[in-house]
């Protein structure tokens, strides 16, 4: 049995995503976990994880009160009075780095877990000096865009990459994306996907289709998710009067996809809502027909192997990481990605299947997130990365 390790996991908040508290939470049943964040302590937080404040963004006494007691725990009245003239002159930024780098002397961890590239900037110094070794996840629009439409950013990562430890992607394709940024054959870059409790995700053992088929779909509204696509499929479907209802949750005030549902005559078939509280998602996916992805860009999302997991249907573009979750046909059915005409008839040759082949297909969606995606194998998958990263 390898010694429990002391891990830091660092996205600037406490206010962490489902996947980062569900790797937290496996963690911290072995090992010391700790989230460090620039935020207000939060009314729930994860079971044996400890959370270490930098200084509130939100509230100014708390931000105060937090660099204060660090300043006095360092037992420097130089220190001291450098704080309280930085209090003095507005420097927060300044501050909030000041007290990250006294959290990381006092806790000495064996590793740092950055979730994000847009973290790296205030463990610059820790980086420089390779002293502790810093593990960054890969995955979404900062790994995916924003260093290919950013020169800037592009620049920056190929600095500081070569300084990070080791890489954790959430798919082999976000692994390739990652290698454009920089690549050495030396360089540890491990996949690991997401997990999930799946005992929280109880597979929908009754499934009909409706005579209207009523497809949803889930997340923010960005260019990348192709929601423009996805109406033009629409219109298609209504031109040749197939009977259906598109849901977009998330989708709820955006005035571009209002115009276009209004330009394309969709008013009668698409809803656009706001977000829900996960419970409410996945009772919207328990009515549902179709969980409908018309991405452009993803990582491999999580909605889908939610949606998988829970028993409805995934048609999704090809994009991505996609493949390596769902093989067309067989876990799911896929589309080129920007073409609406593929989409159509996709959805209309599923209205058409019988409802064997389809229950069939969602049987073994179920079985690919087992095996692919839980909650064990992702523990178990960081914590090799991490004992490797150590030598161990």
């Amino acid at each position: 049995m390898k010694n429990p390790l002391k891990i830091i996991i660092f996205d600037g908040s406490f206010k962490t995503t489902p996947f980062i508290n569900r790797l937290a939470t496996g963690l911290a049943e072995r090992h010391h976990v700790y989230i460090l964040g620039f935020n207000v302590e939060l009314d729930k937080k994860l079971d044996r994880v400890r959370y270490v404040p930098l200084g509130s963004n939100q509230i100014k006494l708390r931000f105060v009160l937090t660099s204060l007691n660090y300043a006095v725990r360092t037992r420097s009245i130089k220190h001291f009075f450098r704080t309280l003239d930085m209090l003095f002159n507005g420097q927060r930024q300044q501050l909030q780095k000041q007290n990250l780098d006294f959290v990381l002397q006092k806790l000495n961890p064996d590793i740092i877990h950055l979730q994000w590239p847009s973290v790296i900037p205030w463990i610059e110094d820790i980086l420089a000096q390779q002293k502790i070794p810093v593990v960054l996840s890969q995955r979404g629009a900062q790994n995916n865009v924003r260093p290919f439409v950013e020169r800037g950013n592009l620049s920056y990562l190929q600095k500081w990459y070569p300084k990070i430890s080791a890489f954790h992607s959430v798919s082999n394709s976000i692994k390739l994306n990652g290698d454009k940024i920089w690549q050495h054959k030396r360089k540890l870059d491990k996949v690991v996907y997401t997990g999930l409790p799946l005992e929280e995700f109880p597979f929908r053992g009754t499934y009909k289709l409706n005579d209207t088929i009523q497809f949803l779909s889930v997340g923010r509204t960005h260019w990348k998710k192709g929601y423009d696509y996805a109406f033009h499929s629409c219109k298609l479907l209504k031109d040749k009067d197939f009977p259906f209802h598109y849901t977009i949750i998330g989708g709820a005030g955006d005035e571009e996809l209002q115009f276009l549902i209004s330009e394309l005559g969709l008013q009668n078939h698409v809803t656009l809502m706001g977000r829900l509280p996960q419970i409410n998602v996945f009772q919207h996916m328990a009515e549902a027909c179709l969980f409908l992805l018309p991405s452009v860009e993803e990582g491999l999302p999580n909605v889908s192997v939610e949606a998988m997991a829970l028993g409805l249907p995934v048609l999704s573009t090809s994009c991505d990481g996609v493949p390596e979750l769902i093989k067309d046909g067989e876990e799911g059915w896929l589309v080129p990605i920007r073409d609406p005409k593929a989409m159509a008839d996709a959805i209309q040759t599923f209205a058409n299947l019988p409802l064997h082949k389809i229950n069939k297909v969602r049987l073994a969606a179920r079985k690919k997130v087992e095996r692919q995606h839980s909650e064990k194998q992702m523990i178990e998958g960081m914590e090799e990365l991490y004992y490797k990263v150590l030598g161990y």
